[in-house]
């Protein structure tokens, strides 16, 4: 498995490194990377399947990458962008089924009930990784969105707040000091 673990984190970093990702390759730098070191640190810990875990993590973002289009139904293009690239590894199909899960049911912003403690973790990294690249958000705001010092702050902190509420209450426990740290640094509080 490992194999086809490698060959994905190539794809997909080969993906964000296309002139057609207008994300550039800050998506991989500062969030896909970032979620797939996350989710793999934490899956033991969750209990979770970590092959299915690399791969879902690795994936999560793969429509959003691939073409900006596919930004606002990415989870679901995503889920069969990975069986396209799946498929001819020849996956167990209920494993591939378990990845197409954690892709489809990542987003926070859905709400989607996660069955599975893959899916659950998938999602969690996805969220804690807002966590560590502060400095990535702060730069979206301040220089594409060119917002002002205190509204680019509210921005990102209530950005943080969105994402630690959609957190299991695993993800909360191991991410609360740095949600707690927002305050501090965004809110001065």
């Amino acid at each position: 498995m490992d194999n086809i673990i490698n060959e994905i984190y190539d794809e997909v970093k080969k993906r964000c490194m296309l002139p057609s990702n207008t994300y550039g390759i800050r998506a991989w730098d500062h969030h896909i990377a970032l979620v797939y070191k996350i989710a793999l640190d934490i899956c033991r810990d969750y209990k979770a399947n970590p092959n299915i875990v690399a791969l879902g993590a690795l994936l999560h973002d793969v429509a959003a990458v691939t073409d900006k289009a596919y930004a606002k139904e990415h989870h679901i293009i995503g889920a069969q962008i990975a069986e396209e690239l799946l498929t001819p590894f020849q996956i167990k199909k209920e494993d591939l089924e378990l990845i197409k899960k954690c892709i489809l049911n990542h987003r926070g912003s859905r709400l989607a009930i996660k069955n599975t403690l893959e899916e659950i973790c998938v999602a969690d990294a996805d969220a804690m990784a807002h966590f560590y690249s502060v400095p990535s958000l702060l730069r979206m705001v301040y220089v594409e969105k060119k917002m002002n010092i205190d509204d680019g702050a509210l921005f990102v902190y209530n950005k943080l707040e969105r994402s630690y509420n959609k957190l299991s209450d695993k993800g909360k426990e191991i991410i609360l000091p740095h949600y707690q740290a927002s305050k501090i640094l965004l809110l001065k509080k």
